[in-house]
């Protein structure tokens, strides 16, 4: 199987630019089209998902990346997300959907259920 170049690049320049909080430079590797689910959010605007990140920062100390994978049109990155919370260390995997060298679809998948405390007490957004 031959990997597109632009698939790990691409994929890392989100990462990389999400976990510095730079919305503007994420966002710019998402194409026009463009769905995204968590066990807390879904959205299919190319920034949406991206609103309640400077919150999750403000408690993250550190990213792990644990391992990456890679194809034509889609990637796989899992990794530890360190934070200052109750939580601790939350594992996750995040899957990438590419066209035509932007990421059309994302999925993250964690166990939500050490969030659930710290989202009640937090109240409604």
């Amino acid at each position: 199987m031959t990997i597109d170049s632009s698939t790990r690049p691409t994929v890392r320049a989100y990462h990389d630019a999400k976990f510095r909080g730079d919305v503007p430079a994420a966002a710019a590797h998402i194409g026009e089209v463009f769905t995204f689910s968590s066990p807390f959010v879904t959205s299919d605007s190319p920034t949406g998902h991206l609103a309640g990140l400077e919150g999750l920062l403000g408690i993250v100390t550190r990213v792990d990346l644990i391992s990456e994978l890679y194809a034509d049109t889609e990637a796989t990155l899992i990794y530890d997300i360190h934070t200052d919370s109750p939580v601790g260390i939350q594992r996750t995997a995040e899957h990438f959907r590419l066209e035509g060298g932007c990421i059309v679809a994302i999925t993250i998948i964690f166990d939500a259920t050490p969030w659930h405390a710290i989202m009640a007490a937090a109240g409604p957004v």
